[in-house]
């Protein structure tokens, strides 16, 4: 990369000499000799050694050349030199250097070898402990959790390791409410300035900083968890991690709605899952048990950990009983669940089965019990469905087929006269026996069914129940064109609940169904579903500031039906399919 000089910036102009050997003497004793300058564009030179370590980060040459020891010595400065930072902007040198630090640490072992024998982490750990500001802790425990994912660098790392799992638990529990006291609520003029450069580069005004303060909040605390999580996996500080509070903690860190895809609370728990110390903890949580059941319903990559989470909870026959009258009234709706966001497996269905049914022979045989009614008619269920309508299944004549194809057309169109005539009650019993006349291979009728009643249990302001069924209907509809009646049911039925978050998930992902059309030129994105959209956006804003949150650019079709999201109850009542 060719970087522009600015002045006499000593650095900047021997990146640019052409003679190999001239460039690399040259920028060996530049980098040992940098901490020392008093120049006020030091900034400028981190930031375009900043730019090269973005953008190059398997470039062994700089690293080569003592790029790691310049950077800890410029932290070391930064820290004990009380005047030093407050002159220029040389407040901005530790965010950088420990951002370099990071950025060539995060997918070579030789590069992070070579980082630890320069002495990076000492620096590192006094930002983590907040000499500087949360802002120099986001690029510190990004630089740590980068070295800690490498077998060699992870064991130089253990020397601080009680101390950084103390600092990475605090960091992710309590990075909100550090930001938001040391940054958001603060009025424009009193946040300190180089916060505000670093995050906006200049571009923006009190929105955009808010909008980045939470992004950044939400990446400090993903790389705490993963910082964790490089000892979670090696059965490090196993004690430590399970703390009962912490644990709690970890079932409200979900990465953010600008952040969905990095580590969350459900990655490391999914990882402590993996542990016999691990599964003992959480199977005591009943929050974190909870929140797995629910995750395992969603519509994003979550669902795949919560159900790898709660399947190893279950095939320990020590965490077992503890867990599994209380998650089959949730699996039973996963059971017919073929692909899955996130996962590998195309049978994800059969797995649930086969881990639910393992005892289910001696439970019958009065071996085992269930203290649970409402768990035990699950199990039987699942094996009603998985087991014994496969056997009906498969002996019923072709003739028998089509007349049961007629039947269940003819309960359904009952169902939707009762349905529009009021009788929802009536309707809900309509659908139940049309969806017990269906074989099990007739997917589009059962995916109808279960969501038209799912829409009449959200008229009885029976959410769970609505759920339930849409989930299922989505199970069947499989996850890469997931049902959009359902989804919408779905995300209306958390909203009752007031589960934000899950209800967010569905509708963004009914939308991104909707925009699929956009080449045929089928694009519908009605009112009511970006409103419901930015209605939990705001809920989710960990924040709570309509300037904190961003919204996707939705185009709203309103087709003059604009229906009112006060009851729950309008989507699609009158359309049938």
């Amino acid at each position: 990369m060719q970087l522009k000089c600015i002045k006499t910036c000593c650095l900047l102009c021997t990146m640019n000499e052409l003679d190999p050997f001239v460039r690399r003497s040259g920028l060996a004793k530049c980098f040992g000799q940098l901490h020392l300058i008093e120049d006020e564009d030091l900034v400028i030179t981190l930031n375009g050694l900043w730019n090269v370590a973005l953008s190059q980060p398997d470039d062994a040459e700089f690293p080569s050349l003592g790029i790691f020891k310049c950077m800890a010595k410029l932290i070391d400065r930064s820290i004990s030199d009380g005047n030093w930072p407050s002159r220029g902007k040389n407040a901005c040198v530790p965010y950088y250097a420990a951002h370099i630090i990071g950025s060539y640490t995060m997918n070579k072992a030789q590069l992070a070898d070579i980082a630890i024998k320069s002495g990076v982490i000492g620096p590192l750990m006094e930002l983590l402990r907040g000499k500087a500001s949360w802002i120099e802790q986001r690029v510190s425990v990004r630089a740590l959790g980068h070295l800690a994912s490498h077998r060699r660098a992870f064991r130089a790392i253990t020397i601080h390791e009680e101390e950084i799992i103390s600092l990475s638990k605090n960091i992710a529990s309590t990075c909100f409410g550090t930001v938001y006291n040391e940054f958001v609520r603060l009025k424009s003029r009193k946040r300190v300035e180089y916060h505000r450069d670093l995050m906006t580069r200049g571009c923006g005004g009190l929105e955009v900083e808010n909008k980045k303060a939470e992004e950044w909040a939400s990446q400090l605390q993903c790389w705490s968890l993963y910082l964790l999580n490089c000892f979670a996996t090696k059965k490090r500080s196993l004690n430590l991690i399970c703390e009962k509070e912490f644990l709690e903690d970890l079932t409200g860190m979900w990465g953010g709605l600008q952040n969905q895809s990095s580590f969350s609370g459900v990655c490391l728990i999914r990882s402590l899952c993996l542990t016999k110390d691990g599964r003992r903890s959480i199977a005591n949580s009943k929050q974190v048990i909870v929140t797995l059941c629910n995750l395992s319903r969603s519509s994003d990559e979550r669902q795949y950990k919560a159900i790898e989470s709660i399947l190893s909870l279950l095939q320990d026959q020590e965490t077992r009983f503890a867990v599994i009258e209380f998650v089959v009234p949730f699996l039973v709706d996963l059971v017919e669940l073929k692909a899955i966001r996130g996962g590998g497996s195309t049978t994800v269905g059969d797995r649930i089965t086969r881990v639910l049914l393992q005892d289910y022979g001696r439970i019958k045989c009065g071996q085992l019990a269930l203290k649970n009614k409402k768990s035990q008619n699950a199990l039987d269920e699942v094996w009603n469905l998985k087991v014994e309508r496969r056997k009906k299944d498969s002996m019923t004549s072709e003739q028998d087929v089509s007349e049961r194809k007629v039947m269940v057309g003819m309960l359904k169109r009952e169902g939707n006269q009762k349905f529009l005539s009021g009788d929802t009650e009536e309707a809900v019993a309509v659908y139940t026996k049309a969806l017990e006349l269906c074989l099990l291979n007739m997917i589009k009728e059962r995916i109808v069914l279960y969501s038209n009643r799912a829409q009449c249990h959200l008229l009885l302001r029976e959410a769970k129940l609505a759920i339930s069924d849409t989930t299922r209907a989505l199970c069947l509809s499989g996850a890469l064109g997931p049902h959009s009646n359902s989804l919408w049911r779905r995300s209306q039925a958390y909203d009752m609940l007031g589960m934000a978050r899950q209800s967010m998930v569905d509708c963004l992902m009914l939308i991104n169904q909707w925009t699929k059309f956009k080449a045929k030129g089928h694009v519908k994105i009605p009112y009511y579903a970006v409103r419901m959209l930015n209605k939990q956006i705001s809920a989710t804003s960990p924040f709570h500031l309509g300037v904190g949150t961003s919204t996707p650019n939705l185009k709203i079709i309103d087709n003059g039906a604009r229906e009112s999201m006060a009851s729950g109850d309008q989507v699609d009542q009158h359309r049938r399919r």
